[in-house]
């Protein structure tokens, strides 16, 4: 396997070679060349083009939503498959990786059905004309994806966009280039036009600085880190272009003292420890109501210590590989720095013996909701615990942060959750239930954490720009058609 999708054109990369291994066994899987700036400018031609032809951008909407059916028939047909790669290539379970394989053919299917079904408006006429608004497609978008779950990712932002009426470059991250490339193939193989979509792994800040700065892409959608986010929305600014951003999250988890506390203490280890705190939405600060807060505490912790560490391929795993080594080394830096900073490890703190890019589930508290390891967003399987002694201080400190990503409220009091969740700043909260996902509920963030949603019927809209059309209706004419 060493070839990327180039304007529907399968060829070998002109980039630097992009080494893949396997987290649980370090060892390599694949080596591919990456793309090169010269791919991108053959892609986004191509794209250009495809996404001009008649053929495509006025295809009508049940015909498009066709193509997108097919391609979710692909994805569950070849299923097994794609989950497998993903767990080899991420090191994810392979529980969670079907699921996200389900979640990607269920993305397809929902736009194809969004789109079938999508209105224009006809506006309130203010004078002697009809007024109508319409959507139409952007032309080529550029979609930056994330490594920690590949082709949901992938799935979010290609479904909409082509049901748009657009083409897509898509760049996947050069950690998880296999899945991306498996669902381009797949994707060729449903009958798409070619030129539609192109895929291009490689470093970001080369390939998709160039996705990101080309003229002829219309719009950009990035799932990532709010540093490479600011960079994104920078250049996007000095090219008045639309962008979509979902960033970064340090998301508190709360539980009050009236919770059903068995439900609170699997959700919270579900919302943090589930894809080994690899996830932009994971739970990873939790507050605790003081009067309840050792009891919680030592709930947590006996718990996280039985949580079933190990490979992906083994379907009993709870807690899997951390994406690379390297990144592993990283979150262990990160506990290090909390140790200095005065935190309590209550469990984990440290990676298991033996091959794979492993970390324990980690518990800490003695931390001031101000420190760095409260702050700063950790990507690994590290919870930190905080108490709270009402509403008024737990808001306080829930909202003290940049990000505003994601809430858990886990209460008996169904007005103190309505209450609480409207005080959050945060783009989604759960009540009584974490890390659950609607593909027809529209998802992002507030502050640091994005801006724009995807998601949902508005979903498509996001890939389309606003035309507004006046027919006039009288047969005066206008006041200075005499002059």
């Amino acid at each position: 396997m060493d070839e990327i999708l180039v304007g529907g054109v399968w060829r070998r990369g002109g980039g630097a070679p992009i080494e893949t291994r396997n987290p649980a066994t370090g060892d390599v899987i694949a080596v591919l060349h990456g793309a090169s700036v010269d791919d991108v400018e053959d892609a986004v031609r191509s794209a250009r083009r495809a996404a001009a032809d008649p053929s495509w951008r006025a295809l009508l909407p049940h015909e498009r939503a066709r193509h997108l059916t097919r391609i979710a028939d692909l994805i569950g047909e070849r299923a097994e498959e794609l989950a497998r790669l993903q767990t080899a290539d991420t090191g994810k379970s392979i529980n969670e990786t079907r699921a996200l394989v389900a979640s990607a053919s269920g993305t397809f299917r929902y736009f194809a059905a969004a789109l079938e079904t999508m209105e224009g408006a006809l506006t309130p006429a203010r004078g002697p004309y009809l007024t109508m608004s319409v959507h139409e497609p952007i032309g080529v978008i550029g979609a930056i994806t994330p490594w920690n779950s590949p082709i949901a990712s992938d799935a979010q932002k290609l479904a909409p966009a082509l049901a748009g009426g657009n083409a897509v470059v898509l760049k996947p991250a050069a950690w998880t280039p296999l899945v991306a490339l498996a669902l381009g193939r797949l994707i060729t193989d449903s009958g798409l036009p070619p030129g539609l979509l192109s895929v291009l792994p490689g470093p970001g800040r080369e390939i998709g600085e160039a996705i990101v700065r080309h003229p002829g892409v219309g719009k950009v959608s990035f799932t990532g880190g709010t540093a490479t986010g600011r960079s994104i929305g920078a250049i996007a600014a000095e090219k008045i272009m639309p962008v979509s951003l979902e960033l970064g999250g340090k998301s508190p988890t709360i539980v009050f003292s009236d919770a059903d506390l068995d439900q609170a203490v699997a959700g919270i280890l579900f919302g943090v420890f589930s894809s080994s705190g690899q996830s932009c939405i994971a739970g990873s600060r939790v507050f605790i109501q003081a009067d309840i807060y050792d009891e919680v505490l030592d709930r947590l912790v006996r718990q996280a210590e039985r949580l079933r560490v190990g490979p992906g391929t083994d379907p009993a795993t709870q807690v899997a590989p951390l994406v690379t080594h390297a990144h592993r080394d990283q979150v262990a830096a990160m506990v290090e720095r909390a140790r200095k900073e005065g935190a309590r490890v209550l469990c984990g703190g440290r990676a298991p013996e033996g091959p794979g890019a492993y970390y324990l589930p980690t518990i800490l508290d003695g931390l001031p909701n101000r420190s760095v390891t409260c702050q700063e967003e950790i990507f690994g399987p590290v919870l930190v615990a905080l108490p709270f002694t009402d509403e008024e201080d737990l808001v306080a400190q829930a909202n003290d942060t940049v990000y505003g990503l994601a809430c858990g409220i886990w209460t008996g009091d169904y007005r103190k959750a309505w209450r609480v969740a409207g005080r959050i700043e945060a783009g989604t909260v759960w009540i009584n239930t974490y890390k659950q996902f609607s593909i027809s509920t529209p998802f992002g963030g507030m502050k640091e954490s994005g801006i724009g949603r995807e998601k949902g019927r508005e979903g498509i809209l996001a890939y389309t720009r606003q035309r507004s059309l006046y027919w006039g209706l009288s047969e005066d004419p206008l006041p200075w058609a005499a002059v």
